[in-house]
This record gives structure tokens, sequence and C-alpha cells, in this order.
């Protein structure tokens, strides 16, 4: 009875792993060829991905968001400022995207990184543009005092696709967020209701009686897809992202209306049945989240 050969099956087994290295988009292409990728997904499939609600305690509202390796963690804390005589019952929203030298061997101590200020923004105008959240919602008293939100996102591993996990960590916080009650000092100013104060009497009537949560609207989520040739990938990887550089971005709502679509340059021409078929692998995507936040959401509530 012969003994398995060893040597060979790591010889073999190094050779391909020599030749991903030196010719990693040849490697891709074969495959692509097959319609599979190297880590067994079909192309149109994305990674696993797991929410979850109240990971940072201090916080008004967070949520931990994993798809794939890409981890993002979503921390929103809320503070009274007084309204802009623009949008006197309206409060306000900012949003920063940061990325650590923890998420990835790319990043360095002390240099900023280019990608943050671009998702920053990103988020920013379809957080705003989609229309989830009422800014008249987060108005306390008409032209003195509202809520600015303050949501900042944190990239723990940046694996690809930083900006869907990074929108899904979003929504998942506002869905998380519960507003603090607030009540008038003795000069008239609103200020927050401290946990401890809660349960005792206040010398003031409360502006908000208890905690509320936002009313959210047509929640929008999102997926990047890369096009190399005849071929379409969702949720790539950094290392597909390296390799394959023209990226396309969909965002719809829950209701399936198209919120916005980005595409930052790339070889690849976008023709109209790539963006159609891009739409569609976005828009199942949608209901795979939709269902990942409802059971997170239900989750807290039994809690």
């Amino acid at each position: 009875m012969g003994l398995p050969n060893v040597s060979g099956d790591l010889s073999a087994e190094m050779e391909v792993d020599a030749f991903r290295r030196l010719f990693p988009l040849r490697f891709y292409e074969r495959h692509l060829s097959e319609s599979i990728r190297p880590d067994a997904r079909p192309l149109g499939r994305a990674r696993d991905t797991t929410l979850a609600l109240g990971a940072v305690a201090s916080a008004d509202g967070s949520a931990l968001a994993k798809i794939g390796s890409t981890t993002m963690l979503a921390a929103i804390k809320m503070e009274v400022m007084s309204p802009s005589t623009d949008s006197p019952d309206e409060g306000c929203i900012a949003i920063d995207f940061h990325m650590p030298p923890i998420c990835s061997p790319i990043v360095r101590p002390g240099r900023p990184v280019e990608a943050a200020p671009v998702v920053s923004k990103q988020l920013s105008d379809t957080i705003l543009s989609s229309g989830m959240i009422n800014l008249k919602e987060l108005s306390l008293v008409s032209g003195k005092a509202a809520w600015m939100a303050y949501l900042d996102i944190y990239c723990l591993d940046a694996d690809g696709a930083l900006f869907d996990a990074a929108l899904l960590s979003a929504v998942a916080a506002f869905s998380h967020l519960q507003i603090p009650i607030v009540s008038l000092n003795d000069d008239g100013k609103i200020v927050v209701v401290s946990e401890e104060g809660e349960g005792g009497k206040l010398d003031k009537e409360p502006v908000n009686k208890e905690k509320r949560k936002l009313t959210l609207r047509s929640l929008p989520f999102s997926l990047t897809c890369i096009l190399h040739k005849n071929y379409i990938l969702a949720d790539p990887t950094a290392e597909e992202e390296s390799i394959m550089e023209t990226l396309v971005t969909v965002v719809l709502d829950s209701s399936s209306r198209l919120v916005s679509f980005y595409k930052p340059g790339g070889p690849v021409l976008a023709y109209t049945s790539a963006v159609q078929d891009c739409v569609a692998l976005t828009r199942q995507r949608v209901k795979e989240l939709k269902k990942i936040l409802d059971e997170a959401v239900s989750g807290m509530e039994i809690d």
C-alpha cells in the first residue's frame, strides 16, 4: 500500500500560490472562465453578511456590520444645537468615516487615507438624498433647539466593498438609535436628562417625555460590482478590487427605487446591459440585507 504523495501535493499548492502572486489577473481569469471565483463564490453572489445592534453601550445608537471579512463599527451620538436660520425646524446629521491603521496593511499611521473622505461624502449624499430620515423629527424647539446626530463609522477590516458595509452599518445604527430625553434648565436652555435622573422628579417638564426612535423611510442599501471584460463580479474583495479596477456601486432603497449610481472611473465602459445586470443583482441583494436588518431589530426587541 503506497503512502500519500504529501510532497507532491505541497509542491502543487506552492505552484498555484506562486502563479497567483506572479500573474494575479490570469489566475482570476482562469476562474472567471468557469463562472467561479477563487473563494468558491458564483460571480453574482455576495459574501456572508452579519449584523449586530447595540455594539457600543455608550452611544445613542450603534451597529457592527460584517460583509465577509470587511467589518464596520458605526456609532451615533446626539447633541443639542441651535438650528440654522434657513431651517429652523430641522436638525442635522454629520457623518465621518475613519480608516485606522488596524483596518489594512496599506494604511499607515499619521498618513491620511484618500478613500476616507470620499466614502464620508458618498455616505452623506446617499443618506440625505434617500429620504430615510426626516430632519424635522430632529427638531426640539422651533428656531431655538434641535438635535445634531454625529455618526462615526470605523473600518476595522478593509477587505473590499467598503461603502456597502459602511452604509449597512449606518442604516443599522439609525435603526437602533434612541433619542435621549431632554428638559429645560433654570436658564431656559435645553439639557439632556441623565439616565439617573429619568426615574426621579424633574425641575422642569421634559421637552420629550421618553426616549423615542426615528421614523425611518426608504432605507438605502448598496451593492458594489466589478466590471471586467464580459464579467460582473458582485461584492468584490480587496484583492479583486486591486486587480480589476472598474467598480460600479448601485444604491437602491427598500422599495427598489434608484437612489444613486456611482462609477469612479476605470477602463471598462458601463454599457446599458451591464448597468441593468448590476441593478438586478442589487435588487436581489437589497432583499437579503433588509431581511438581515429586520432579524437584527427583532432580536433587539425580544432582548
